[in-house]
């Protein structure tokens, strides 16, 4: 395509302008099931992922990643995809209804028992829309997909909140993600207009497999290891502690992730169209790693220095314990927005058997940090989480750039101006946080703060540091791809 960079450009900021609202919907829901529900809802709810989180996995099987990263595909292909990702999502809902009694007795709660069975229509639902949003994304319609994520969230976060006022507890956040599910995929299907075909055994799909059969292997391995020391809490003490965690940990890394997912599906869909054109790989690749930290590294400082207030405002006086567990996560959440990003490079490069072997040794380096952690509950496992991912950090980038088109050189020069900034202004927010007002003023205290760390990190960046050129040239690029016609 000639105008790829044009589009991309759009692509991303039409995905943050839809996850900054979806920002705004989350922290509005969780506002206010924070205050309707207590933290044993939601930690039943997060109980019921030992099993749904993992068989989440699979219900795309890596399909939507193989529809996307290849160079050409064919209708009879995606349509053989669409009905072996429908088959996989029948066998997991039953999987999901069969695994329901094990969860009650290993949990010791008899309430998990139709929280499960009924979590697994979920599987069936997003099974239906998983070649429509890949359609979707290659063909980089992200206005479409974002305006349809928009609108399947703030309907589901209204039901969620009725079912709340209705007493129904625990239930309305599990009628909330089936809500945005249903909503989502009836969306996608009208917007491509793409009607699948009957299957075919020569549609030439081995390949697309084999390559999403390895991205899934990665999730699910990824999955248990991010995920293990909630299974751990909750078995060994209980669903308040669990909750606790599980907002705190949901909080913190809020940001980050939604950042992630708003350029990540625009920079893998991108890459993989220049997966051969290397010059332009490294360019398209720096500037945006450049440009995802230069947001989440400050966003997330913000956060860490005015924990209290932000639990204040957005949870309540009664989520008060996940502050601690918001700070002692917090490195955690900072070493996710420097290595995450890199799965771009190695997805849209089929480096996927690497991701693969990096995934393998993470899993047990944070299993072993959790059950170090456990015996000191929710704190020590967050401390522990932590140590271990710190640990990790540079082996990790090290593994990921070799042999690529990266080198170490040019990802600390995107990083290193983004991350000394950060520590500044991390300094400067500590110093001037008594200064803000008294703790009955928590909503002031986060807009003084928010200005203060936000001017002093620009002026840093862009003046200090000598970026004002990097990024008002990317400020060009993006008015010029903006005004561009779109064919």
């Amino acid at each position: 395509m000639d105008n790829l960079k044009g589009m991309i450009i759009r692509g991303g900021v039409v995905r943050l302008g839809g996850q900054a609202a979806n920002f705004a919907l989350r922290l509005s829901v969780m506002a206010a099931l924070a205050r309707l529900l207590d933290p044993e809802d939601f930690g039943l709810v997060a109980m019921t992922t030992a099993v749904s989180g993992v068989f989440q996995l699979f219900t795309a099987a890596g399909l939507s990643s193989a529809t996307v990263q290849q160079e050409t595909v064919t209708n009879e292909q995606m349509s053989t995809l669409f009905w072996v990702n429908v088959a996989i999502g029948v066998t997991l809902a039953l999987l999901c209804a069969a695994t329901a009694p094990a969860l009650v007795a290993f949990y010791h709660e008899p309430r998990l028992f139709w929280l499960t069975v009924v979590a697994g229509l979920g599987f069936f639902l997003s099974a239906l829309a998983v070649q429509h949003s890949a359609l979707l994304q290659r063909q980089l319609r992200y206005t479409t997909l974002t305006v349809i994520e928009v609108l399947s969230q703030m309907v589901s976060l209204a039901a969620g909140v009725v079912m709340a006022f209705g007493g129904l507890a625990y239930w309305a956040i599990l009628g909330m993600t089936l809500t945005s599910t249903v909503v989502y995929t009836v969306c996608v299907w009208v917007a491509t207009g793409w009607s699948p075909g009957p299957p075919r055994r020569t549609a030439g799909v081995r390949g697309m497999l084999r390559f999403g059969g390895m991205v899934t292997l990665n999730s699910l391995v990824v999955y248990v290891a991010y995920n293990f020391e909630k299974l751990l809490l909750g078995r060994y003490w209980g669903a308040d502690a669990l909750g606790i965690y599980e907002r705190g940990y949901r909080l913190v890394n809020l940001p980050t992730a939604e950042l992630n997912a708003a350029i990540g599906g625009v920079a893998f869909s991108g890459l993989s169209r220049i997966q051969n054109d290397l010059p332009r790989l490294k360019s398209y690749f720096l500037k945006g790693y450049t440009i995802v930290l230069s947001m989440t590294l400050p966003i997330t400082v913000f956060c860490a220095v005015f924990v209290d207030d932000i639990v204040e405002v957005i949870l309540g006086p009664k989520w008060r314990d996940t502050v601690v567990i918001f700070r002692l996560l917090t490195p955690t959440i900072l070493v996710f927005g420097i290595i995450n990003p890199l799965a771009w490079l190695l997805y849209s490069a089929g480096l996927q058997v690497r991701s693969l072997k990096i995934a393998l040794v993470i899993a047990p380096l944070v299993i072993v940090a959790y059950l170090i952690g456990l015996p000191y509950g929710p704190t020590g496992v967050a401390f522990a989480y932590s140590a271990a991912m710190v640990l990790w950090v540079i082996p990790h980038v090290l593994w990921c750039l070799h042999g690529t088109v990266i080198s170490l050189r040019d990802l600390l020069f995107a990083a290193g101006r983004p991350l000394i900034a950060s520590a500044a202004v991390a300094a400067v927010a500590l110093g001037v946080q008594p200064f803000l007002g008294g703790s009955e003023s928590h909503l002031l205290r986060l807009l003084l703060g928010g200005c203060v760390i936000a001017a002093i990190y620009l002026w840093m960046l862009l003046f200090l540091m000598g970026q004002k050129t990097v990024y008002f040239g990317l400020f060009k690029e993006l008015q010029g791809a903006l005004s561009m016609k779109t064919h």
